[in-house]
């Protein structure tokens, strides 16, 4: 019997590669629904019906636990789901997956959120704020560090490789955007080499690559749609 096809709501961004690269390691058929953050896709109704707080990725599985559709939105859910979905990158012992979970949510919580901070004072904010420069980028070499003695002496981030691996390559490989060294931190360097080294991770971060256009944030009305956003 033939697996149903996954929608995926996604825009090519590490939270959006995040999922396409688990859906891609784990070999299930997923259709792409494009959402343009920058044209404002996220705020359409039927989007924000499977995904309320108006942010990429999100899926819908047609084929959810009792056998009907389920939605789930909030990249590290998402991870998770299809890790119990599928048994796999996600491990059933409890003490394995608590080492999974708590680097997904130090990713989640810091990896992530600091490292979209760093990218937005030293490369999209109109104005050259020193301090705030130096404050994110201060934290994203600290992040950096916290990685790179985790890594010591592992091949990946929680053990056998896993979603919390797949969740913060697609920030770590941006080193140079967060005005990081990479040499500094060696195992980090060899943990990437390794990740873009997998056809999975590679296929997971082409999907969709066409749509990136970093000249598009130099548009007033994208950057007044990505960051001008209130509770409206």
């Amino acid at each position: 019997m033939s697996q149903k096809s996954i929608d995926l709501y996604y825009w090519p961004t590490p939270n959006g590669w995040k999922v396409s690269i688990m859906l891609e390691e784990c070999g299930l058929p997923y259709t792409v629904h494009t959402v343009n953050i920058g044209k404002g896709d996220q705020f359409k109704p039927e989007f924000l019906a499977i995904s309320p707080n108006n942010r990429i990725p999100a899926i819908v599985d047609p084929d959810g636990p009792d056998g009907r559709p389920i939605s789930v939105f909030e990249s590290g859910a998402i991870l998770q789901y299809l890790g119990r979905k599928t048994g796999k990158f996600y491990p059933a012992d409890e003490r394995k997956r608590v080492e999974v979970d708590q680097w997904l949510m130090w990713q989640m919580g810091g990896f992530g959120p600091m490292l979209g901070q760093t990218h937005h004072f030293r490369i999209y904010a109109p104005e050259k704020i020193e301090y705030a420069i130096n404050r994110y980028t201060n934290e994203a070499n600290r992040l950096y560090g916290v990685l790179n003695r985790r890594l010591e002496g592992r091949d990946y981030i929680a053990g056998d490789y896993s979603i919390a691996d797949m969740a913060c390559i697609g920030w770590a490989k941006a080193w140079e955007r967060q005005g990081q060294d990479i040499a500094q931190f060696p195992n980090v360097k060899a943990w990437i080499e390794r990740m873009l080294a997998r056809p999975a991770v590679k296929a997971g971060l082409s999907v969709n690559k066409e749509d990136r256009n970093p000249q598009a944030m130099q548009d007033p009305g994208v950057r007044a749609v990505l960051f001008g956003q209130t509770a409206r």
